[in-house]
């Protein structure tokens, strides 16, 4: 018989007044008897509604079965057909609005925590020591990924297991992409994508790190001269917008891009870092996704006073209902439906704060969303020394620039077909780089369906 408690098994983590002041990871994860507890509040459903939920469509009630009979290896080799990061989707991926969205256990409590379950197993298995990866035979078919985040690590895993040659180029010194540039410590150790990484490097994925496809090679060399067969482009959406309102151009402003950049990358938080970061008293974090809150986190455990400035209520904001709720907890300010208008400096050119408009929500959107617009007479002064905009990225345009017939959208995505498929014969793209920034997951989903796609083509 199921277990039919209503309530999910609570995630241990950090005492919030701890946590705040250091980069530990503040999930603690279950234990091996609070996951086989919660697995075995499954029923098990026969239609599987949260496999449709899944953009990488892991067996979800088979994993959770083996976790549920104490089979933790068992559980690990079924997610592991589907997904090639389980550790990371474990702690990143949104379960809440995709896979948990459709768990039948959610009509009259709380879903079954698959998130936590996936985090459980993948952490299990790396931890054993015993451990062998077996690498395929080649096939002898050549496939170059370019960059090293979740789609093109999909990518080339999945093709990997089926014998390819897969070659990984990744323009910074450290494979991982957006996962060791972009997301905090804190929220994914990045020991944990080491070990995801070396994983497919068992399987026979080289990485190729300081490669800028572009500069150093270009798609077309990559093809004609290095005899790659097909190109997968993951490369991503790095590029940080602003507001283009006066005062950004101050000392004390930054892109949410640069300041993680600085602080995951280059460990500009540890002690003796020679990596600089400005430690500003007062910091305004203007946005309301997840790089916004994990922008103001970090910024409050560097010793600042952080506010969150967003133009609509928190009913709308974007980032992950967790993530809200973990920088509430923290201590970090937020003020809503406020917009700025100007950054404020003194006489050296240093910010001294933030004019803004006061907004009020208007009729919904195409989306649903209702539109913020400005109330009539009234502004606000925000007081900092610290701007950080987290207001969106664009796709890089190095690649477009550099590779003929390479068609783009108006907001610079590569545009493909539902294989994947690029305007270019046996080019491929996925994740940011066709949709701008969008979450982990489905960056994953658009790397598998490629490695799908490249594997008809090549097969």
């Amino acid at each position: 018989m199921p277990n039919m408690r209503l309530t999910k098994n609570p995630m241990p983590s950090q005492d919030a007044n701890v946590r705040n002041k250091n980069f530990s990871e503040v999930a603690l994860g279950y234990s091996a008897e609070m996951a086989i507890d919660e697995a075995q509040r499954c029923l098990n459903c026969k239609n599987k509604p949260c496999v449709e939920g899944c953009p990488v469509k892991i067996h979800i009630p088979e994993f959770i079965a083996r976790v549920s009979q104490g089979d933790f290896a068992g559980a690990y080799e079924i997610i592991s057909q589907s997904s090639s990061l389980p550790a990371v989707c474990g702690r990143v991926c949104p379960q809440e609005s995709q896979c948990e969205s459709k768990c039948v256990r959610g009509i009259k409590g709380e879903a079954v925590a698959i998130g936590r379950l996936e985090r459980f197993v993948a952490d299990w298995h790396n931890a054993q020591e015993n451990v062998v990866v077996n690498k395929p035979d080649t096939n002898g078919h050549k496939v170059a990924v370019i960059g090293s985040g979740p789609s093109g690590l999909t990518c080339a895993g999945d093709l990997a297991k089926k014998g390819y040659e897969v070659t990984v180029f990744e323009a910074l010194h450290v494979a991982g992409g957006v996962l060791v540039y972009g997301i905090p410590e804190f929220r994914l150790p990045k020991s944990i994508v080491k070990k995801e990484i070396d994983t497919l490097k068992a399987l026979g994925v080289k990485i190729e790190t300081n490669m800028v496809i572009g500069k150093v090679l270009s798609i077309d060399e990559l093809m004609a001269e290095y005899g790659f067969e097909a190109v997968f482009v993951g490369s991503g959406a790095g590029l940080p917008r602003f507001m283009n309102i006066p005062g950004e151009n101050l000392n004390g402003v930054f892109s949410a891009n640069e300041f993680l950049t600085r602080i995951n990358l280059m460990k500009a938080y540890e002690e003796g870092s020679s990596t600089p970061i400005y430690k500003a008293k007062k910091v305004c974090v203007v946005g309301g996704g997840n790089v916004a809150m994990d922008a103001a986190r970090c910024a409050k455990r560097l010793g600042s006073d952080v506010t969150i400035v967003y133009r609509r209520t928190e009913a709308e904001l974007p980032a992950r209902r967790e993530e809200v709720e973990h920088a509430m907890e923290e201590g970090i300010n937020f003020k809503m439906l406020t917009n700025p208008v100007e950054i404020l400096g003194d006489e050296q050119g240093w910010v001294k704060g933030m004019l803004c408009q006061e907004m009020e929500l208007g009729e919904a959107d195409e989306k649903g969303r209702r539109m913020p617009i400005p109330k009539e007479g009234a502004m606000c002064t925000v007081d900092c020394d610290a701007v950080i905009m987290s207001i969106g990225t664009s796709p890089n345009p190095l690649i477009k620039s550099t590779t003929e017939g390479l068609e783009v959208n108006l907001r610079g995505g590569i545009i493909v077909n539902e294989a994947g498929l690029t305007s270019r014969d046996m080019v491929y793209a996925g994740g940011d780089a066709v949709t701008g920034a969008a979450t982990v997951i489905l960056a994953m989903g658009a790397g598998k369906v490629a490695a799908a796609a490249i594997d008809e083509a090549l097969s």
